[in-house]
């Protein structure tokens, strides 16, 4: 299938698509010295987006990237959500400290699709990386070793050869659809408009509005500054039934004014759109899969798409590095699809019922929205921060409480979810520095000596780094437990550090490098000791052993 005389060019990995999902994959895939090309063929780095929100973590991913102190800099903080009815705006919950205590980063980040884009494209090329703009894929192979892909470029047609080709390349992703892979789901009968706004009234500053109505809602987020120094707003909002093409800027503008009361004196951008409702029937078909938006879309209800996207691509990233060097078998990668299409499904089935709740025009669903803001909202403001819902809901809305099924009994019943196990690293306070090593890692949690000397003979046998840490802080970690901590910060396995080599290797198995090959691009680092000054910690020293097979 090559072009011409020229041979195919090739890379470990051709990441198809740059926007946040492709570039945060080449990102960690070019940190881990994996070669790859990224090809797009778009004319450069999206100017215009709909993607806004950036959750706690996906913070955390940044910080594990190296990047969030930019993200810190040129992200709006918001402080609270103003939920309301038409003209009324209700009770103000607080978000800036929603997830304290559970996350580095809590509250929400507003940070628009395109400046998460430059910053991560600016992190690729001082990483040594780089995206070839108007390089479109017109053509997709599978073969024994890997996929040849056609792409045309300014300057004619080229081949690239690949051992794995990822589909990033958005909703109407051309590797989805030359895979022959169904793209299942619904689209919205509604058509909507979005407007970039400046000098915004009727709404409260440095809050997320959320305003309902009998027909219409609007989303409203605080924007940061544009070059001509203003602020603004991005305002979303229901342009009606089937009309997306008559829908102007002019009538968008006279519906906010006149059903919520808010207004604006000029606009960047103006657009409508409709809402899919859709999931890919498989993320991965042999040597080509798929991630973000190319792999599932919903509504911008909870703004968690380009969240969920980011979060495939850090998933996926370790996986292909761990597969691509050999230190793991092919069969490692069904494991992206089994852990991340679960995430998917339930995002799509949870949006999906919000999304259908602010917008049905039946009456009792107007009455719930009239009415039940005013008595609900006071209630959970004055309570939910001093309940343990309150962290869970905050863990939820920040996608941090996400849960990768454990691989289950022989007879193939689903295990016991753990509160450890399977999910991101609980966070301590003072244990998330050592994940910026990208590694496998074993940590250890308020030991007595006996537990330390033991966990760092496990950790000798088992070639792996050992962190150790004096307090559990107001976590579920067990004092004395050893636990095997992935790449991408999620607990895979936990045990008494005696017990610990057999089962930790089961849960590695397919994954890693063997203990008796270190890798030579990753090799063990010595043993440390960590100290903290936190009190206290939860009782029991059960482990628990078990590796991540993947669901929410």
């Amino acid at each position: 299938m090559t072009h011409g005389s020229a041979a195919p060019e090739d890379v470990d990995v051709l990441v198809i698509g740059a926007g946040p999902t492709g570039l945060t994959l080449a990102n960690w895939l070019v940190k881990l010295r994996v070669r790859i090309a990224v090809v797009d063929g778009k004319d450069g780095p999206t100017v215009e987006s709909r993607a806004l929100g950036v959750h706690s973590r996906s913070m955390e991913i940044y910080d594990q990237l190296g990047v969030v102190d930019r993200v810190l800099a040129e992200a709006v903080r918001v402080q609270s959500i103003r939920q309301g009815f038409e003209h009324a705006s209700f009770a103000a919950v607080p978000l800036a400290g929603f997830g304290r205590g559970i996350t580095p980063y809590p509250g929400v980040y507003i940070l628009e699709q395109s400046a998460n884009e430059r910053l991560l494209g600016d992190n690729l090329r001082a990483l040594g990386g780089s995206v070839r703009w108007r390089h479109r894929v017109s053509s997709l192979e599978q073969t024994d070793g890997g996929v040849l892909v056609v792409v045309d470029g300014p300057a004619g047609s080229s081949t690239i050869r690949a051992q794995f080709a990822v589909g990033c390349d958005g909703a109407s992703s051309t590797v989805r659809s030359l895979c022959g892979t169904a793209f299942e789901g619904t689209t919205s009968r509604q058509s909507f408009f979005l407007v970039d706004a400046v000098g915004v009234g009727g709404l409260v500053p440095a809050s997320i509005n959320v305003r309902l109505g009998a027909t219409s809602f609007l989303l409203a987020f605080p924007m940061r500054p544009g070059d001509d120094g203003r602020t603004g707003h991005r305002l979303i909002g229901i342009a009606g039934d089937d009309d997306a093409p008559s829908t102007t800027e002019d009538s968008a503008r006279r519906r906010l004014a006149e059903v919520f009361g808010v207004t604006y004196e000029d606009s960047r951008w103006f657009s409508t759109y409709r809402v899919h409702h859709r999931i890919a029937a498989r993320f991965r078909d042999r040597s080509v899969l798929l991630a973000g938006d190319a792999a599932h879309v919903h509504s911008p209800v909870g703004a968690q798409g380009m969240n969920t996207g980011l979060q495939d691509a850090h998933n996926l990233a370790f996986k292909l590095d761990d597969v691509v060097s050999g230190r793991a078998p092919e069969a490692l990668l069904d494991r992206y699809e089994a852990e991340r299409r679960p995430v998917a499904v339930r995002l799509l089935q949870t949006t999906d019922t919000v999304f259908r709740g602010v917008t049905s025009e039946a009456r009792r669903a107007v009455l719930i929205r009239r009415f039940v803001p005013r008595v609900v909202l006071p209630v959970a403001v004055a309570v939910l921060p001093r309940l343990p819902i309150g962290r869970r809901v905050a863990g939820y809305l920040g996608q941090i409480r996400i849960h990768y099924r454990l691989e289950g009994s022989a007879s193939g019943r689903r295990a016991r979810r753990d509160a450890v196990v399977g999910r991101r690293l609980q966070w301590t306070g003072e244990n998330f520095d050592v994940l910026r090593s990208a590694s496998w890692q074993l940590h250890l949690y308020a030991p007595d000596d006996a537990a330390v000397r033991r966990a760092e003979a496990a950790a000798l046998e088992l070639g792996l780094p050992l962190h150790v840490f004096d307090s559990t802080g107001s976590t579920p970690l067990r004092p004395g437990t050893l636990y095997l901590v992935r790449p991408d910060g999620f607990v895979a396995a936990a045990s008494l550090p005696a017990g610990a080599v057999v089962p930790f290797r089961a849960a590695r198995e397919g994954s890693p490098t063997s203990p008796a090959e270190p890798s030579a691009r990753r090799a063990p680092r010595p043993l440390r000791r960590r100290r903290t000054a936190r009190p206290g910690g939860a009782a029991g020293n059960e482990g628990v052993g078990g590796s991540v097979g993947g669901t929410v």
